[in-house]
């Protein structure tokens, strides 16, 4: 017998989060706009508000998302002046139990770390499988590097033994929004998240890593049984 009871897909859930996500914006006020297919499920329903009368303004956290938000007719802030961002929704890569984050996969993290720092509140909106009980494997840790003397920043992570492959784009290195590498590190188990962040940052070579450490206000996660809330105890969202 057929069981009643209902199976979301992984596109499902991500749709589900990103509506509740549009539930928690509010008139005037400015929004970062992460990346990546989870986003853009948030934008579309962000658009619809629009229609309907709510007025914000954007931060775009890469080309797409701006492309994107135009089509939709949310007004952009300009690059070139400081910000003062109320809230910035974006997706994950991985979320653990303390609500650190591995994010990268779609090539943003800095743009994305930029915004989501200058900002009040930061809610994370994923599909149920991006929960893990720990970061790292089998999801690797991108790491946005500078393309000067890349072999020699990839060799520091081989010699800390962690392959670090150059990520690859139709046979060509793959370059950020910025100009930049990306090497994928293979870290098994990241069990001190705000440690390896720091060490990293200081190897030569690297601009940013995609670890956002204590940064999560709330993660939204779809699920079966509706969207289920994570709030930080540090941190209050209305």
């Amino acid at each position: 017998m057929a069981s009643s009871a209902t199976s979301l897909t992984p596109d499902q859930h991500k749709a589900q989060a990103a509506q509740k996500a549009v539930e928690y914006i509010q008139d005037g006020q400015v929004l970062g706009l992460g990346t990546g297919s989870t986003v853009h499920h948030f934008l579309t329903a962000l658009g619809i508000r629009i229609t309907q009368g709510l007025r914000v303004r954007g931060v775009p956290t890469s080309q797409a998302t701006a492309t994107y938000a135009k089509q939709l007719g949310i007004p952009l802030l300009d690059d070139n002046k400081p910000w003062d961002i109320d809230v910035a929704v974006d997706g994950a890569d991985q979320v653990d139990p303390h609500l650190n984050l591995i994010k990268g996969g779609g090539g943003a993290l800095l743009r994305e770390k930029i915004v989501a720092r200058a900002a009040t509140q930061f809610i994370v909106i994923v599909d149920e499988a991006k929960q893990r009980p720990h970061l790292g494997l089998p999801f690797p840790l991108p790491v946005e590097i500078l393309s000067f003397g890349w072999r020699t920043t990839q060799r520091h992570f081989e010699n800390m033994g962690w392959p670090a492959p150059q990520r690859e784009h139709s046979g060509q290195p793959f370059l950020t929004d910025n100009g930049h590498f990306i090497l994928d590190v293979h870290i098994p188990i990241i069990d001190d998240p705000a440690t390896l962040e720091t060490t990293l940052l200081q190897l030569p070579g690297v601009v940013e890593c995609g670890l956002f450490v204590n940064m999560a206000s709330l993660v939204i996660t779809g699920t079966d049984q509706g969207p289920r809330l994570d709030q930080a105890q540090d941190k209050s969202i209305p």
